[in-house]
Formats: structure tokens, C-alpha cells, sequence
């Protein structure tokens, strides 16, 4: 007879964003701490008292070096400024410089941004357009705290991910109203026919995008719409957020998951915004 996991109650190391995957037979997602090379398994952990304890200490995650403040979600100064992930590219690939050729690294772009892109619409807190490598469906809308999402068109490379998204930024908004997405009261949308609105509205746009780089290059998809849930046992009425910069303690029971966010009784905290920092964990 198989032994059950045993759920470690003490972890210890420089936080990463939580790994999150789809629960089975659509359940809830589930949820695992990353705490340099040590994990801890949360959906066990409903219910429960949890501490974080920040150490002080903060180790940038490329390079390793300890850095009094972390950039770009747990990058040192000089790996903020010379790594092309850390660009301003990456948060809007619109502005791509790569043919310009001063993309800070080159062979990095090729590999990251020189694929194909979904663009997506997700509710989280309402209707929102998004892009993301198809390699990250279904993580990115986990990570945003999605309930909905709907592939809508594929694009050959990141930038025409950017400028499609700048269109459909006209009729829809790109941010998730995180306050609004922990209270967990979102109203449910019928995605296909808002992906099918926003087609018709938008489609002298795409005309223009499809003459630049190419009929191929922007495709619309026919895909079913995706539900996701999350495990949580209370929604908080008001959205208080920790910050381990001003309390480098925090404590309460564990009452859900969504996003990247920890749902204490005692208020919120995003963990990937804290990437980097050395941290103790007990359950």
C-alpha cells in the first residue's frame, strides 16, 4: 500500500513565484511553495496556521548575488540593466528594438520573443486582453487569477503579440484588478461571443496587422472557452495587503489560493512579488 505525501511543515529559502497547475477532473488548482530548492504543498495547508519570516536577505535569481533591493521581480541592479528579460520590451513588446539592433541580447530575443503567441481574453476581474507564449497556457491565466479564458489568435512572434493587443486595448482593458480578483465575486462573461464582438470591431486593424507581416502570421482560433477554480475556503470583504519590506513577519490560517497571492485571515500577500527573499515558511 502506497504511504500518503507527507506534507513538509518547514521550509526554508529565496522565494520563487508558486507553481501552479489545473486541479484534476476540474477541481481546484494546486498550489506549491517554491523556497530555493525546498517545497511545500499548500493545498494541504488550507485551514492551517502559516508564518513567513523574511530573513533580510535577498539573492538576485539570475546571477545569485545578494542585492539590498530587488528589480524587475528579484533581479540585482546590474542584471536589471543588462538582461534583455528585464527590458522594457518585455512589458511592451510593441516597442520591440530588435531590427533596430539594439536589443540588449540578441540570441536571448531569438529564442524568447522570435515564437508563437497566443492572444487571449481572461476574466479575472473582468474582461481583459492578454498575450503569452503558447508554451504558458493555461499557467499565465493561474497566475493572473482567471476564471475564464479564451485563446483568441495566434501570432508568429512577440511583437505582433504587442500590437495586436494595442488594438484590442481600444475596446478592452490589459490589468487585472487584483483587489477586485481576490474578493472572488467576478461576474461570468459568455467569451466566445465577446471574442466574436471584439473581432468584428477590430477587424480593419487586423486587416492592416495581416498586410504588414503576413496573412499567416495572425490567426484567429477556434477554441473552447476554459473554466479555472481555485482553492479557497473564504474570500476576504476587505482586501488588506501584507508587505515584508515594512513587517518582515506575517502570520494567520491559510484560507485560499488565487493568482500568486496568499488569502490569510489577516490579510493578503503576493509571493511573486518577493521573489528573491530568503524566507522561512511553517505550516
Amino acid at each position: 500500500m502506497t504511504e500518503p505525501m507527507r506534507v513538509a511543515s518547514v521550509v526554508q529559502g529565496c522565494l520563487t513565484k508558486m507553481a501552479v497547475v489545473p486541479g484534476a477532473e476540474g477541481g481546484p488548482a494546486r498550489y506549491t511553495l517554491r523556497a530555493g530548492e525546498q517545497r511545500l504543498a499548500l493545498n494541504e495547508c488550507l485551514g492551517r496556521p502559516l508564518t513567513l519570516a523574511w530573513s533580510g536577505a535577498i539573492a538576485c535569481t539570475h546571477c545569485g548575488r545578494a542585492t539590498k533591493k530587488s528589480f524587475a521581480q528579484g533581479h540585482c541592479y546590474p542584471c536589471f540593466k543588462r538582461l534583455a528579460q528585464c527590458d522594457t520590451c518585455i512589458v511592451k513588446p510593441e516597442t520591440c528594438h530588435f531590427f533596430a539592433g539594439t536589443c540588449r541580447e540578441p540570441e536571448w530575443a531569438e529564442r524568447h520573443c522570435f515564437q508563437p503567441h497566443i492572444v487571449y481574453l481572461a476574466n479575472a476581474s473582468g474582461l481583459k486582453v492578454g498575450i503569452t507564449r503558447g508554451t504558458q497556457v493555461p499557467t499565465r491565466w493561474l497566475d493572473q487569477g482567471a476564471v475564464q479564458a479564451l485563446p483568441i489568435l495566434a501570432v508568429a512572434t512577440r511583437q505582433q503579440s504587442g500590437l495586436v493587443e494595442m488594438l484590442f486595448k481600444e475596446e478592452v482593458s490589459d490589468r487585472t484588478n487584483w483587489r477586485a480578483m481576490l474578493k472572488g465575486d467576478t461576474a461570468v462573461f459568455d467569451m466566445p461571443a465577446e471574442r466574436d464582438r471584439l473581432l468584428a470591431r477590430l477587424e480593419g486593424g487586423l486587416a492592416d496587422l495581416r498586410e504588414r507581416f503576413g496573412a499567416d502570421a495572425i490567426r484567429v482560433l477556434d477554441e473552447a472557452p476554459v473554466t479555472l477554480d481555485y482553492p479557497v475556503l473564504e474570500y476576504p470583504t476587505k482586501v488588506v495587503s501584507h508587505n515584508l519590506d515594512k513587517t518582515p513577519e506575517v502570520s494567520g490560517t491559510l484560507l485560499g489560493l488565487k493568482g500568486q497571492y496568499l488569502i490569510l485571515d489577516s490579510g493578503v500577500i503576493n509571493l511573486r512579488k518577493y521573489t528573491g527573499y530568503e524566507v522561512r515558511v511553517t505550516a
